[in-house]
């Protein structure tokens, strides 16, 4: 059935189709747009008039019949333009698409790495900071502080780099703990020291003249070796196994008294004997102690009322140990097929 209102909008409905037609860029849809359609465009102005209307649901089909075929013309030319500015950018980019695809390979990281975050995690995790200091450092913070004064003795179990009678590459990450606790203004201190250390040695498969460890130092009140072991166990269960237990064994060292060797049950046999613990059923990871006295007095502390314990451990020899690494120059290397393996592990 043929609306009375149709030819009402007609003319300007042709006029706007052909506007359209001839449109060359976007901006020109948009002027149309603006212009005819906008809230008080020419067009849209013409639904005023359905008051008029005697048939108001007649006016509104025919009304909504020419805007719709309006909207269509414009959305079909702007589809044109969109297409054409893509293929122009297209063809401007020429890009080939025979050619061979990129590929990124993923980094990963060093098993030393992995080692030292993890040992890093542990002890954060049981309230440790973590502090760094120079790996240059003087003769006072190397030794002295420590309890190592010139020419004594003990001086003979470190080959030590110098670089004069006074500055040298630190032999342990001991000398941190010496700056902190000149800092630390007699106040309670547990923290780890995680870094690099250098001594003139013989490289070969165990042996290097660069090291690194991670060092332990608490010092607080009523502090015992008790503490100590408790300590070292809960690492060595986190590190190795939850069934992991630890021994000490009387050592000497000259910063501690009384001094450890500690050594752990063979994660890898249980303690019943391997090639991996070479049939003992442990092995030995770290050194450890209370903090000697005369520590405590050089750096403002009252031995009489604080006390504490000190550890070093070994990062190339957890790692060792964990990943059954056999020579500790692989870890400085840089081979990538080296590193790659571990990735693997992680995967596995």
């Amino acid at each position: 059935m043929e609306n009375k209102y149709e030819n009402l909008f007609s003319e300007i409905e042709k006029k706007i189709l052909v506007l359209i037609i001839q449109a060359k860029i976007m901006d020109d849809l948009t002027d149309i747009r603006n212009k005819y359609l906008s809230k008080k465009g020419e067009f849209s102005a013409l639904m005023n008039k359905i008051r008029e209307a005697d048939d108001k649901k007649a006016f509104g089909e025919a009304y909504n019949f020419a805007r719709r075929k309006i909207e269509t013309a414009l959305s079909e030319k702007l589809a044109e333009f969109q297409k054409a500015a893509l293929n122009e950018k297209l063809h401007a980019e020429s890009i080939d698409i025979t050619l061979p695809g990129k590929n990124y390979n993923v980094g990963v990281m060093n098993p030393f790495y992995k080692v030292k975050r993890e040992i890093e995690d542990i002890f954060v995790g049981m309230g440790y900071t973590v502090e760094n200091g120079p790996e240059v450092d003087t003769d006072k913070y190397v030794f002295e502080l420590l309890n190592i004064p010139k020419d004594h003795p003990a001086r003979d179990m470190q080959d030590t780099l110098y670089i004069d009678d006074n500055l040298l590459l630190r032999s342990h990450t001991s000398s941190v703990q010496a700056h902190v606790m000149e800092h630390a203004n007699g106040k309670p201190i547990k923290i780890i020291c995680p870094g690099k250390t250098f001594r003139r040695d013989d490289d070969d498969m165990t042996h290097s003249h660069q090291f690194a460890q991670v060092e332990g130092l608490v010092i607080d009140k009523n502090i015992n070796l008790g503490n100590l072991k408790a300590t070292l166990e809960l690492f060595a269960k986190k590190m190795f196994s939850k069934d992991s237990k630890i021994r000490f064994r009387s050592s000497y060292f000259p910063f501690t008294e009384p001094s450890v060797e500690v050594d752990v049950s063979c994660f890898n046999c249980k303690g019943k004997g391997c090639s991996v613990c070479k049939g003992s059923g442990w092995i030995e990871i770290l050194g450890a102690g209370m903090v000697h006295p005369n520590v405590l007095k050089m750096s403002g502390y009252d031995p009489e009322v604080y006390s504490g314990y000190a550890f070093g451990i070994g990062i190339e020899r957890v790692a060792m140990l964990r990943y059954g690494i056999d020579d500790i120059r692989r870890f400085y290397q840089s081979d990538v097929r080296f590193i790659e393996e571990f990735n693997k592990k992680d995967e596995d």
